[in-house]
């Protein structure tokens, strides 16, 4: 076994359950702190102005879309202002590794920042399930009150201590469905195998509407849907217009039901283990940034949705609001199943940023 703390991990074997691994991390994070001084001094003992850490920054969605963006950006303001002790590395697309690869190599220390979907960390704590509430958020200025708030802050923290520590949050856009069929009746969702997601709340919402959830990772969607392995999906037009999801679905319907946001997170000790000054000004650099992403997020969306009209391959129904109405009342009972997980004053909390 080699040292965790040095940056050469545990070897595991493929079968291992990923909560065990993460078991097994905290207890190697642990074990540096008593292992850890003989290194430090090493690495104090180099002049500071030599040293340039690398941010590897590994996420699956194109360089268009608002995450892409946000990655790109970051990438660039991090180099122009902290260039001689900092560089960024971006893999967009998968290029490097998927979503669940990246949360277990954050929680290693083998890539320093993350910024993934809110739906994926499920597994590891049910506080941020409050996000997938479908029709809990009417629109993204209702989420970013919500996530700038106490609550909402709070949750940044959630997982600090098994290594996730949230800087931000970031916004995709609100959800659509699409299918066969138009789904402008939630009855027409009935008996369809919807790609989701690994989220028990998504799980549950696709229940509630007679549709048949699979679980997949983003970057087998397009094939899935082609082939017919899944008849729909749910995602944001950002998504569905650079994935060309568009191009194997013939109707979208924009019901706006959920969320697709994302923690930028960043490796705990990584961080911790910034000097003061330069995590002070990296901090800067991430609030700007967010800003920036959200404040485009909803244009960027817009856009896509006018391309996928344009492409003339796939059909967008709106819904009327007797329609919309419907939808909400058939959806609403899993909100009720999942309050307790949750926590009844977090959903609150999200309630009253409509206000």
């Amino acid at each position: 076994m080699r040292s965790f703390c040095t940056g050469n991990f545990f070897s595991f074997s493929a079968g291992m359950p990923r909560m065990a691994i993460f078991s097994l991390v905290m207890l190697g994070l642990a074990a540096c702190g008593q292992s850890s001084n003989e290194g430090d001094e090493a690495a104090s003992a180099k002049p500071a102005a030599a040293r340039v850490l690398t941010i590897k920054f590994p996420h699956v969605t194109a360089p268009g879309t608002p995450k892409g963006q946000g990655a790109e950006r970051f990438k660039q303001l991090v180099e122009e202002r902290l260039g001689d002790r900092l560089k960024v590395e971006v893999y967009p697309s998968g290029q490097l590794m998927n979503d669940d690869d990246s949360m277990d190599a954050l929680a290693f220390g083998e890539v320093q920042m993350i910024a993934t979907s809110l739906s994926k960390f499920d597994r590891l704590t049910t506080k941020f399930q409050v996000f997938d509430l479908p029709f809990l958020f009417p629109g993204l200025e209702v989420v970013e009150r919500f996530q700038a708030g106490p609550a909402g802050q709070e949750l940044l923290n959630e997982l600090a201590d098994r290594g996730f520590q949230g800087v931000a949050f970031w916004h995709n856009g609100m959800k659509q469905f699409g299918g066969p069929r138009p789904m402008n009746d939630p009855a027409n969702a009935k008996g369809l195998k919807f790609r989701i997601m690994e989220s028990d709340v998504l799980q549950a919402q696709i229940l509630q509407i007679g549709g048949n959830p699979q679980k997949m990772a983003f970057g087998e969607v397009y094939q899935a849907l082609q082939t017919g392995a899944v008849d729909a999906q749910e995602n944001t037009w950002s998504n569905i217009y650079s994935s060309k999801f568009y191009e194997v679905q013939d109707y979208l319907t924009d019901t706006s039901h959920g969320y697709l946001g994302y923690l930028v997170a960043v490796n705990t000790e990584f961080w911790q283990g910034l000097p003061a000054d330069l995590r002070s000004e990296l901090n800067d650099i991430i609030i700007e940034v967010a800003e920036w992403v959200n404040d485009q997020a909803a244009d960027i969306n817009e856009e896509m949705k006018q391309k996928v009209a344009d492409s003339g391959k796939s059909e967008i129904v709106e819904l009327t609001p007797e329609e919309l109405t419907a939808w909400q009342e058939v959806m609403r009972p899993v909100w009720a199943q999942f309050e307790e997980e949750i926590g009844a004053d977090l959903i609150q909390a999200a309630q009253a940023a409509s206000n």
